[in-house]
């Protein structure tokens, strides 16, 4: 059944001002704590009471003092009134300098690429920033899961988003061990793949599997490989391939440190697809709140000092 009551306007309205006669039990000293004249006190005490419906303050030429209704009141609206100040103050300091809960939403491959490196003097930097990191390559609604920001690929990126690129434009690269290229022969078109074992990975919503994208000039060719393993993230395709159970198409970013030591190597580099580059996005607030913008600004700092050596801004 629909609950038919609603909060009747300007219901806080007088509040602090009945709480301040209420405590000083005088007009006169509640208008001077307020900075207004006592006839305003009273008009405003007056309005009040006409709004719940009962006397709240006994008067007289002498003293002040409550009704039953008035001690009823005074008991549930002071601690009210004192968790509203708090309340006030609490976001309100949010918006003076870095502090408070920064919830960053990314792939589990890029947290080692991103947050690694630089969590911990981020921490020591901004000691009043808790970080809360949700690493999952699923895409989500930043705003409707309470994240401030994320980190995603360009190609992935919603339109109403702002974003800041934190990376160059990368390669998805087919990588193998060496030891497996021997073996197995470097594949030369895509027709090859037919003869070598894929490590595949399932998309994020567990409907399907991702396909392999190749690039043949402005022809994008998608291409459904096979092989006997499925993993669910980048990090575990890398690490599989690494260990020479087969080809995988990952970002080069992810095993740029695997390539330059020739634990890996590439095949198929003339159909290699490009990607815009992992950006770091959040909703089109109309203010950042200085916790964002002290990791944006940080970010942007470790990426101009080299502090992440495997993405360039």
């Amino acid at each position: 059944m629909k609950n038919s009551f609603t909060i009747p306007r300007n219901m806080l309205d007088g509040l602090e001002c009945f709480l301040h006669v209420a405590e000083q039990r005088s007009f006169r000293a509640a208008a001077d704590q307020l900075g207004v004249s006592p006839s305003a006190i009273s008009q405003t005490i007056r309005q009040l009471e006409d709004r719940i419906g009962v006397p709240l303050f006994i008067r007289t030429t002498r003293s002040v003092g409550l009704t039953e209704a008035g001690l009823r009141f005074h008991a549930q609206a002071a601690p009210a009134w004192a968790s509203l100040i708090a309340a006030w103050e609490d976001t309100r300091t949010l918006g003076e300098g870095p502090s408070g809960l920064l919830r960053l939403n990314m792939p589990r491959a890029v947290v080692r690429l991103v947050m690694e490196p630089i969590i911990a003097d981020f921490c020591a930097t901004y000691p009043e920033i808790d970080v809360e990191i949700a690493a999952e390559d699923a895409i989500i609604d930043l705003a409707a899961s309470g994240h401030d920001a994320g980190i995603r690929i360009g190609e992935l990126l919603e339109a109403d988003m702002i974003s800041v690129r934190i990376s160059s434009p990368f390669r998805y690269a087919i990588v193998a061990t060496p030891a497996y290229l021997d073996r197995h022969g470097r594949p030369q078109t895509l027709a090859d793949l037919k003869g070598h074992d894929c490590i595949r990975q399932r998309l994020s919503s567990g409907t399907g599997l991702f396909p392999w994208r190749f690039s043949d000039g402005n022809r994008s060719i998608e291409a459904n490989v096979k092989g006997r393993i499925i993993v669910n993230d980048h990090t575990t395709v890398a690490a599989l391939a690494e260990r020479g159970l087969g080809l995988a198409q990952i970002s080069e970013p992810l095993v740029e440190r695997q390539l330059a030591e020739r634990r890996l190597e590439t095949v198929l580099d003339h159909l290699a697809p490009t990607s815009p580059g992992l950006f770091l996005h959040y909703p089109g607030h109309a203010q950042v709140l200085p916790k964002l913008r002290a990791f944006i600004d940080f970010l942007k700092a470790a990426l101009a000092a080299g502090t992440l050596p495997y993405l360039t801004d």
